[in-house]
């Protein structure tokens, strides 16, 4: 089904990995159509409560494969074919998404990690905005997201500056929610994951659009909004089993719905 990506669905998880080890995983147009459909993919399967993005090999994504850039190409109309629907797609998702950066993420890279909700990092793990040093400014997203998780003098200077942040001083200014050694790698990822598939989905996705409606509605609007979206979700039976649980002093069982 899908040629620079690998992805199958197990245990209530998607696990996309992106699939140019030889490349460091950079993207090329089939790349971003292909991480596209899975998201879509994964989003209207019911059996999936969580999305894991990683990479093959040594990478976890080195951005653009500039071997595909031509000096006439008009960069504004790749991103709005390819990056933006990419990453568009990836926001409309609301399943939680987990990118388990395993190695370097740059440019556009380090861009679809940002648009996640959660990114573990391994020790040798990196992020770097490296649009600046061909010229360019950040793209795929990338200001939005930066400068929500790390502020507006932050993002400046790891934007500008250009400079490599370790996996460590990732999680330290907030890049990164978790660091896992390499000897434990996939066994808490996966079980990073396994917990986020437990949980209840549709409050889950709920929580992510009121996230998303912080910045675009005033605050009075927020409010109604925030009050929709509780009606909603106390309506779900994810909702009765947390309160039949408590009520029971036992561990609640979601089943997503």
């Amino acid at each position: 089904m899908f040629e620079t990506i690998r992805y199958h669905v197990k245990d209530g998880i998607a696990w996309l990995y992106l699939n140019r080890p030889d490349k460091l995983n950079a993207f090329i147009a089939q790349m971003n159509r292909e991480v596209k459909e899975a998201i879509k993919a994964a989003t209207f399967d019911d059996q999936v409560r969580c999305i894991v993005i990683t990479g093959e090999g040594r990478a976890f994504c080195s951005g653009q494969d500039l071997a595909e850039v031509d000096e006439n190409m008009d960069l504004g109309q790749v991103l709005r074919d390819h990056y933006g629907p990419m990453i568009k797609q990836i926001r409309l998702c609301e399943k939680p998404i987990v990118a388990a950066v395993n190695g370097v993420a740059a440019g556009a890279g380090f861009s679809l990690a940002l648009a996640c909700d959660f990114r573990l990092v391994s020790e040798r793990a990196s992020f770097l905005n490296a649009f600046i040093h061909v010229g360019l400014i950040p793209d795929s997203g990338n200001l939005y997201y930066l400068t929500q998780l790390v502020g507006q003098s932050k993002a400046v200077e790891l934007s500008i500056l250009g400079e490599k942040v370790p996996a460590t001083d990732a999680v330290e200014m907030g890049l990164a929610n978790r660091l896992i050694s390499l000897d434990t790698w996939e066994q808490d990822v996966t079980a990073f994951a396994e917990r986020l598939a437990t949980l209840p989905t549709k409050a889950i996705g709920l929580t992510k659009r009121s996230l998303k409606a912080i910045t675009d509605l005033s605050f009075e609007d927020y409010l109604e909004h925030e009050a929709q979206g509780q009606r909603i979700a106390s309506l779900t039976n994810d909702h009765r089993e947390g309160v039949l649980a408590f009520m029971e002093k036992r561990k609640p069982v979601f089943s997503g719905q």
